[in-house]
């Protein structure tokens, strides 16, 4: 019985092919709008991950300054005391959980080489930079120990600084050439793996230095401008960074009623806040999207009860023969969860197009997400049980004889 009415219900749909279309439509509309808000939410948090990720994994970036009214910004001047190297020994040696501690000083310098000139920015720091920044060296090598203790002339380079010094050149790639670095030549003695962009720009067009090179031909301070501290991976951030605040207070001399000069920003709680952020963002935009999915199930509705009323004769016969009432239910409930299953599949296939080609275009990983594909498709469904059961109530509980005398 079942099968003979799924039949009746599939004969009824092909047999009005276009009234069937303009039916699913706001269906195929809904569903494709919520796959494809809710992957392109998911690809862009996605890529705010991997972007804060790409500065440095449990890492907690130090600096001076304060925030907030009357406060200069981190790393500004304002009378605020930068920090020193012996800073990041207390902090490696003094603090429980640490993995590594890079002191950094940055400089914008023009740098020339091979006959180019390029402006960018110029990094001091020690081979902790490597681990705390998350970098990798394309090829080459890091900086020996007497390089940095001597502040030798030598550098690595990111791959942005390599490709407009070294790019146009055949058989080039940079490494043990001579670089001048403002008033200095230096020797490059690794690539720098690329990052590509991120939440500060070009990560690659950068310079690093050893840095007690920078401070002494660069810069001329002994100062440093950041801190870039790495925890371990099983540490607890919200002790680590009391200890941490409470060493930096005793460094630098602040008494119990004064105000942090320093700033302590922890990566991992930006990510998760923004996570947060563009997981509520995407939930709205799916639940504003799925109200497309209503309107469609309206028109199925409406649709269903016109159906109802043009077969109206078509109905009474069958009651008159002895078909059952559950029977006839039955089937006009099938047809509209075939419409709107049918909108539903023809919808998923026309969202994973329109999210897949506007991943590529908005440069986010497409983050394809079986869950709320299925969801998608089981929800049109029963979108056709709740709009499609009055018609069918309807059609069952017409009179045989009045539905035959019907014109």
């Amino acid at each position: 019985m079942l099968y003979s009415v799924l039949m009746l219900a599939l004969h009824s749909v092909q047999r009005n092919m276009l009234r069937s279309f303009l039916t699913i439509l706001g269906i195929v509309i809904g569903v494709s709008a919520v796959i494809t808000m809710v992957t392109l939410g998911n690809g862009a948090t996605q890529a705010i991950e991997n972007q804060i990720t790409s500065l440095g994994t449990n890492l907690l970036m130090v600096s001076p300054g304060q925030r907030g009214p009357g406060g200069s910004g981190p790393g500004t001047g304002g009378g605020v005391p930068l920090f020193t190297e012996a800073d990041a020994l207390a902090i490696a040696s003094q603090i429980g959980g640490v993995a590594n501690v890079a002191p950094q000083s940055r400089a914008s310098v023009m740098v020339v080489a091979n006959g180019r000139n390029w402006s960018t920015s110029v990094v001091g720091s020690t081979n902790a930079w490597f681990e705390t920044g998350n970098w990798k060296l394309a090829s080459g090598r890091v900086f020996t120990a007497e390089e940095q203790l001597g502040g030798a002339a030598v550098c690595i380079i990111g791959e942005t600084v390599r490709r407009e010094l070294y790019g146009g050149t055949p058989g080039t790639t940079g490494l043990g050439a001579a670089l001048r670095v403002k008033q200095f030549s230096c020797t490059v003695v690794g690539i720098l793996a690329a990052k590509g962009q991120g939440g500060m720009g070009d990560q690659d067009d950068t310079v690093l230095l050893p840095l007690h090179t920078l401070q002494r031909r660069v810069t001329g301070s002994r100062k440093v401008n950041t801190l870039q501290v790495s925890m371990q991976a099983d540490a607890d951030s919200a002790p680590l960074k009391a200890s941490l605040r409470q060493l930096l207070r005793e460094r630098r001399k602040l008494a119990a009623g004064d105000d942090d000069n320093f700033n302590i920003f922890d990566t991992q709680q930006l990510a998760e806040t923004l996570s947060s952020t563009m997981g509520v963002l995407t939930n709205l935009l799916g639940a504003v999207a799925a109200v497309s999915l209503l309107v469609g199930g309206i028109g199925i509705m409406n649709i269903m009860l016109v159906s109802v009323t043009e077969r109206t004769r078509e109905i009474g016969l069958r009651l008159a023969v002895g078909a059952l009432e559950n029977e006839v239910l039955l089937q006009f409930l099938i047809e509209a969860v075939v419409l709107s299953a049918l909108g539903g599949g023809i919808g998923v296939l026309i969202a994973t197009a329109a999210s897949y080609g506007l991943s590529l275009y908005m440069a986010v990983p497409y983050a394809f997400d079986a869950s709320i594909n299925v969801l998608a498709l089981v929800f049109s469904a029963a979108i056709g049980v709740l709009f499609g059961y009055f018609p069918a109530r309807r059609a069952a509980r017409m009179d045989p004889i009045e539905a035959l005398r019907h014109e």
